[in-house]
């Protein structure tokens, strides 16, 4: 055991081990990139992270740097769950829903990091509440992690992103002091200013560096709600009634900020019933125009995915409705995924014979859960579950830029475009798309043992960050760039809003030990030098079809 572990296990309720086997395991997360760690840490309580933050100041203040690395399920697909130095893991230990506020005239829930989102939705929903915002990795990923990365999921069209939700968070700084960070009126953020704590320094600088930047914000910053690089939300941070709420910085800022230790959000009422349709056309194109049309229904979800990945899935055996032998065949050039979650079975009823009236438009395959099971229409949403799980050990599918947000005006040139990128790279670029926020995901099919296939993994994140800019798109929009896209991000920033951003982060981490590299441009060398041979997802796999 190292002296650093030894020293803080005298001092701490939870562990921390130097242990190899241990260290390996926290190596990877959901990404492409492998970074081993000096220490991992289970703290059991907030006061275990003060601790190791403070430690971790002392030793930068003495010119040694460990770095800390918040991490949560370690779902997160660009490579911030991991880095060198001390990884904090809250799933351990603290992963407790602490109160749910339903006495309240708004109903809350009070929660730890390293709570999973399923789990905290599990226990609401027997309250007749949800939090909406859920990712796809609800089974593992945390709560935390969600708010961390500013994640959301497949009915952020309506709910917006996990940040959408907080209310208040209790964080530890860099040096190791915890606040509470909720939004203040003008009094009560001038008493926070006149603080002699580091608390105060950062509340006055964070202020003075808002109206210094004035302009930049208001100019150059995209809707807050579809930009989530750098720390695009301080546009959020001062209102001009002189309120002041830190909570935006921290949202999506991945670690680099401070470590979230007690989260406070939001919570809706959910509907336990639902209808599905899912819709078989024959393009990507006409996908696009029929589910457009499909927006007037007013849907909960809305997807569409595209007719290549269910090709992939048939040939590995799996059977849909629209594939059965006994049916007559149907050309998959698309599927619309359609989902009505109103409390009332009538408006539903409603909503579904208007949305098949606009559908015989389009020429499509029409499947409803008023013929159909629902599991067995919602394992076709799932079906790039199925092709994820790759049956070889080279080949892989890795989330290299998922979550950008392309305008619905431009997503008939998107779409050309990917197909000239994937005809220039050789690899295919299937697309899954959620209409009602214009979220896109794309995997391509790479070989991570082979040099060539490396080599392409920075050259398509860089292009294709570059085609969604020009089509005034946004390339972060859907969780954070992490080191993965890190490079790729900053080089669409100006030089103005870099600085920002750089000194945002100066303000909270003025010795650079909360999660170097990420969100950050970096040297590439470093991350090729930091890519798996082989990627795949066994970590998760007990969750699947959730990866």
């Amino acid at each position: 055991m190292s002296k650093i572990a030894q020293y803080l296990n005298e001092h701490i309720l939870g562990e921390i081990t130097s242990a190899k086997s241990i260290r390996q395991r926290f190596a990877r997360d959901g990404s492409v990139l492998s970074i081993t760690p000096e220490l991992v840490m289970f703290p059991r309580v907030t006061n275990d992270i003060r601790k190791a933050a403070r430690f971790s100041w002392q030793l930068a203040e003495k010119g040694h740097i460990l770095p800390i690395i918040a991490r949560g399920g370690g779902s997160n697909q660009t490579g911030a769950a991991i880095g060198k130095g001390l990884v904090i893991s809250t799933t351990a230990h603290m992963d407790k829903i602490i109160h749910i506020a339903l006495k309240d005239k708004e109903h809350y829930a009070h929660v730890q990091p390293g709570v999973s989102f399923k789990a905290l939705n599990d226990v609401l929903t027997w309250h007749g509440l949800h939090i909406p915002t859920f990712p796809e990795t609800a089974s593992y990923s945390t709560v935390g992690g969600a708010v961390a990365d500013n994640s959301g999921g497949k009915m952020s069209g309506q709910a917006g992103l996990t940040g959408d939700w907080v209310n208040r968070l209790e964080v530890v700084l860099a040096n190791g002091d915890l606040i509470e960070m909720t939004r203040l009126n003008k009094r009560e953020f001038s008493k926070k200013k006149g603080l002699q704590t580091f608390e105060g320094e950062i509340y006055r600088k964070i202020d003075g560096l808002i109206e210094d930047n004035q302009a930049i914000i208001n100019d150059k910053l995209h809707e807050v709600n579809h930009d989530n690089s750098g720390y695009a939300r301080i546009k959020e941070v001062k209102r001009k009634d002189g309120s002041f709420d830190l909570t935006p910085l921290l949202i999506g800022s991945q670690g680099t900020l401070g470590i979230i230790s007690e989260i406070v959000l939001r919570t809706d009422f959910v509907s336990t019933e639902r209808t599905v349709l899912v819709a078989v056309v024959d393009s990507n194109e006409v996908a696009r125009d029929a589910a457009d049309s499909l927006r007037g229904v007013d849907p909960a979800v809305l997807e569409t995915i595209d007719g290549s990945v269910f090709k992939a899935a048939v040939a590995r055996g799996k059977v849909y409705p629209f594939t059965k032998p006994d049916q007559v065949e149907v050309n998959i050039g698309a599927v619309i995924y359609m989902q009505l979650n109103d409390f009332h079975d009538r408006a539903r009823g409603r909503k579904l014979k208007k949305a098949i009236k606009q559908l015989t438009k389009f020429n499509a395959t029409i499947i409803t859960s008023e013929d159909h099971a629902l599991e067995e229409l919602e394992s076709i949403r799932e079906v790039m579950s199925t092709v994820f799980l790759s049956e070889t050990d080279s080949e892989a599918l890795p989330a290299l830029v998922d979550g950008s947000y392309i305008p619905a005006n431009r997503f008939e040139e998107f779409s050309i475009a990917m197909t000239e990128l994937a005809n220039k790279h050789h690899i295919t670029l299937p697309l899954y798309r959620r209409v009602l926020d214009g979220i896109v995901s794309v995997r391509p099919t790479l070989q991570l043992d082979k040099v060539a296939d490396k080599q392409k993994i920075f050259k398509l994140i860089t292009e294709y960050g570059q085609l969604v800019d020009r089509l005034n798109g946004t390339f972060i929009a859907d969780g954070g760039e992490g080191r993965l896209k890190a490079n790729a991000s900053y080089a669409l920033m100006d030089e103005d809003v870099r600085q920002m951003y750089a000194q945002v982060r100066e303000t909270f981490d003025p010795f650079s030990t909360l999660n170097p590299g990420v969100k950050q441009p970096s040297d590439q060398r470093v991350l090729v030098e930091a890519l798996r041979s082989s990627y795949d997802q066994s970590d998760f796999a007990q969750y699947a079809p959730h990866i």
